[in-house]
């Protein structure tokens, strides 16, 4: 078996949890409120998602009624929900943020490294994470170490399933497999949360257990390193 594609998470893997917990969740939070008052007329498929979604929760709040929703909206942010209307609309609040200088993405200087090595390769890169495919690319495109939004081949978020759900690295292996000649365990899935990487393998895939800030844990299902460099020792082909 030898890696030919990565997909890679963000948050906690090429990125500190710190920044989305810190700077980009309170940043959305502050600025919900506004901009679905502003450009609610705008936003009429994101709100009919929220409101359909939170009736699925027992909550039946009128689309029309703007500021219900963005209670719902607030509430989701609280609880870290993996809501797909959220995550939509936090890309959006967050793509002004981006564009205005209030901040740049944090990124792991090992993973910088990596990913444009790993790309000079040929090595394909895609990314899988809860956040929007948008806020995916606004990500990785303002990074603190400039535009790394060429280094990936594609993107993937909620909308092909949840991240602890096998099915969902089935579906993302099915799209892969159409744009390349891969067999599963030559794709290799990186993370710093041990359910996903269970669902990914126990899709067929090759994971690797990305683990920044404390001991490593001693699994054999999942190798487990500190830094995006320590890869090569496993999956020498990796090595740059």
């Amino acid at each position: 078996m030898t890696i030919r594609l990565i997909l890679t998470d963000i948050e906690g893997t090429t990125s500190s949890i710190s920044f989305v917990k810190e700077v980009l969740f309170p940043y959305a939070t502050k600025h919900l409120p506004d901009y679905v008052r502003t450009h609610q007329h705008t936003l009429v498929d994101v709100l009919a998602a929220t409101a359909a979604l939170a009736a699925e929760e027992g909550r039946q709040i009128d689309v029309n009624d703007i500021e219900a929703l963005i209670d719902v909206l607030l509430s989701w942010i609280a609880n870290d929900k993996k809501a797909t209307p959220l995550k939509t609309l936090q890309g959006l609040i967050w793509r002004a943020g981006y564009e205005q200088g209030d901040y740049r993405a944090h990124m792991y200087p090992d993973a910088t490294q990596a990913l444009r090595a790993w790309h000079e390769n040929g090595i394909p890169l895609y990314v899988y994470s809860s956040g929007s495919v948008g806020a995916q690319k606004l990500f990785f495109a303002y990074s603190q170490d400039g535009d790394l939004l060429p280094v990936f081949s594609g993107h993937f978020d909620t909308q092909v399933g949840a991240k602890q759900e096998v099915s969902a690295y089935q579906r993302i292996l099915a799209e892969l497999q159409q744009q390349h000649s891969i067999t599963p365990d030559e794709v290799l899935f990186l993370s710093d949360i041990e359910a996903e990487l269970d669902a990914a393998h126990n899709a067929g895939l090759t994971t690797a257990w990305l683990v920044r800030d404390s001991s490593l844990p001693n699994t054999a299902a999942h190798p487990a390193v500190a830094s995006f460099a320590a890869l090569a020792g496993i999956f020498p082909e990796l090595a740059y």
